[in-house]
């Protein structure tokens, strides 16, 4: 049996290279919308991202607790186990983004989880309660996004009726700067803790800790590994989303944003973890949605449902896999 304190470090380096997947992966969440309505040049927005990434990742440990404690059991959860889970959804991130396709970190890291337990003790070692609450509200928040974002696109529309199209974007460029930030705060908030979770959990199976908590320095590492993925980018999941989704002007790219970031930071204070990719999606068909049905593009929003359906399976297959490959190291 390998020693613990390898493993150990193992699954916070992965924990880590997640992170750090997780920011380049997502970096289209936060900046989509104002790199497709060309308010902001991409690098600009990118750097801008980065930093409140980095901000956004101090701003509760509510998710990253219900990570560790809610998904599997903590007392029967593996150190191997987080080892494959982590590989699992790495190597779906960097596939996803390599192909375009804007999944769900979330549902990778959970299906992953899931599947790697499973393999290791049962479904008897799955929290069933804590389980089933982040499962409805990973299915909710795309939904919730799409109806705030259709309420706030009919609230403008209403309130700019008469005015013309260049006065409407005069005013809304420099809010939707706004908007793009706070999405990039509420991504840090909502996507960073679920890294740390893993990591307090690796401390916490491997005797480092009695009870799960987060230490600084898992916080402060864990804000550092998104920001610097966040700085590099995906750009083919960023010309996914904000320029092939939907046609997009300022007011839908300011409705959008605000719409998905009150999301996600209500929901990271209330400790649950949701998809800021599924809910920044959401957003963008609820605001096309409010213009006409038909603006929003149909196949490439079935292209997105397609990957989205297919991550929980995809990653727990893999989770399995990778498990029953490396329980050697348990023996």
């Amino acid at each position: 049996m390998l020693d613990p304190f390898w493993l150990v470090v193992a699954v916070i380096a992965l924990a880590l290279i997640f992170d750090f997947t997780n920011g380049w992966h997502d970096t289209a969440n936060a900046i989509a919308t104002v790199v497709g309505t060309r308010t902001l040049k991409p690098y600009t927005a990118i750097l801008m991202a980065a930093g409140l990434n980095l901000v956004g990742a101090f701003f509760s440990t509510a998710v990253a607790k219900a990570i560790g404690k809610d998904i599997v059991n903590p007392k029967a959860v593996t150190l191997v186990v987080l080892v494959a889970a982590l590989s699992a959804v790495i190597i779906w991130n960097v596939v996803t983004v390599l192909m375009g396709l804007p999944t769900s970190s979330s549902h990778a890291l959970i299906g992953s989880l899931v599947g790697a337990a499973v393999a290791s003790a049962g479904f008897d070692i799955l929290q069933s309660k804590g389980l089933i609450t982040i499962l409805i509200g990973l299915l909710i928040s795309p939904v919730l996004g799409a109806i705030v974002a259709y309420i706030f696109m009919k609230i403008i529309r209403a309130l700019f009726a008469n005015q013309p199209a260049s006065r409407v974007k005069r005013v809304f460029k420099p809010l939707q700067i706004f908007s793009s930030g706070f999405m990039a705060f509420s991504h840090g908030a909502a996507d960073a803790q679920k890294a740390m979770g893993i990591m307090a959990l690796a401390l916490l199976v491997g005797g480092y800790q009695t009870e799960l908590n987060i230490p600084t320095w898992v916080k402060i590492s864990a804000a550092l590994a998104m920001a610097f993925g966040t700085a590099i980018g995906g750009w083919k999941v960023i010309q996914t989303i904000g320029s092939r989704l939907s046609r997009l002007e300022t007011p839908h790219g300011f409705a959008a944003e605000t719409a998905a970031a009150t999301i996600l930071t209500t929901v990271a204070g209330m400790g649950i973890p949701v998809s800021t990719t599924h809910t920044i999606t959401g957003s963008i068909i609820g605001t096309g949605i409010a213009e006409r049905i038909r603006s929003v593009r149909w196949t490439v929003a079935k292209k997105i449902v397609y990957a989205w359906v297919l991550t929980l399976p995809g990653t727990a297959i893999m989770g399995y896999a990778l498990y029953t490959v490396l329980s050697f190291l348990e023996h």
